[in-house]
Parts: structure tokens; sequence; C-alpha cells
């Protein structure tokens, strides 16, 4: 059983849990941190996508953010990223390497397998740079089946343009720095 802060509308938690299924069936407010890694390709950055799991419970085989989970109850932003990077990636990170790119608040409802899903959450979004190979991963399989590099403008215009089949929000994308040491 995972348990969840039920947050208000700045994130803050109200001393209230819910588990995360409890949450997605009622749309109750909670948080995340999402981590995208990029690097300095040739022709530009480049992001690293993952393809989910064909046995997530919510868009399955859809290519997403690096790495990105749910804050269990008491814990905070960078300390939930970080783990999330090591559970999913195998990448081993410190909180200071990250950069905050910004914060989001959304609510997706939709179903998956006959379900209502309402995710409704508040979303730090960072970034890390990081030249890693993809064959240098240890994928959490049951969450990722796979990572790709794609060029980061070119990311933008496919997710803007839905020709790759993903659960990205251009919103969150246009937060990502073009290079290094710059903003969104």
């Amino acid at each position: 059983m995972e348990l969840l802060d039920i947050v208000d509308e700045n994130g803050t938690p109200i001393g209230r849990t819910v588990e995360r299924e409890e949450a997605h069936r009622k749309g109750i407010r909670h948080r995340t941190a999402h981590v995208w890694l990029l690097r300095e390709g040739v022709l530009g950055t480049e992001v690293l996508l993952q393809k989910r799991s064909e046995n997530k419970d919510s868009f399955p085989g859809c290519y997403d953010i690096s790495s990105a989970g749910h804050i269990p109850a008491g814990a905070d932003y960078l300390a939930s990223a970080v783990r999330e990077l090591k559970e999913e990636l195998g990448i081993v990170a410190g909180e200071e390497e990250l950069q905050f790119c910004g914060q989001r608040r959304f609510c997706f409802r939709g179903t998956f397998y006959g379900r209502p899903f309402v995710d409704n959450q508040i979303s730090n979004i960072y970034c890390l740079w990081r030249d890693v190979e993809p064959k240098e991963l240890r994928l959490q399989r049951e969450e990722v089946e796979s990572v790709l590099w794609m060029d980061l403008a070119e990311c933008k215009r496919a997710v803007a343009q839905g020709r790759i089949k993903s659960c990205i929000y251009p919103e969150e994308l246009a937060l990502l720095p073009d290079k290094r040491g710059s903003a969104g």
C-alpha cells in the first residue's frame, strides 16, 4: 500500500494521507517529482525518454518523462526525485545535481483497463545533465520497458503534433533548458 500526502493548491501537505489507488480513483490532489535527463548532443540538447511498461496502470507503452514518481507521505520532492532516478534507471545522483525547472499543477481524467483514472497532481520539475548510454542504465522492468535519447527540439515538435505515442505535456517540455546553464 502506497500512502500519499493530500496537499493544498500550493502542494503543501494538509495533514491527511490517501492510498495511491484511491487518489487516482477520486482525483485527490497529491505530489509527484519529475526528472528529465538532458545531455549535449552533436546537434543540440537531447532528452532521455522512457517507454513505460505495458503493465503500467496508466499510459502503458507510452513515452514519458525520463524518471518520475509519486512522493510518499512524509517525504519531500528532491529526495523522491533522487530515489526514483535510482529505482527506475539505476542512476545515482545527489539532490544538489538536480536543477529546478518549475512546478506544474494539472488534472488528467481518463480511463484505463475499463476503470476511471483521475490524476490530480502538483509536480516539481527538475533536470539532470548526465550523458549516459541506454545500455549503461539498470531499468526497473516493471516500470520502464526501454529508453531513448531524442533531440529536445524534435521531441517538443513530436509531442505537440502527436507524432509519438506519449503521455508528455508540451507545457512541461517548455520548462526545460535548451542548453546547459539556461532556463526553459
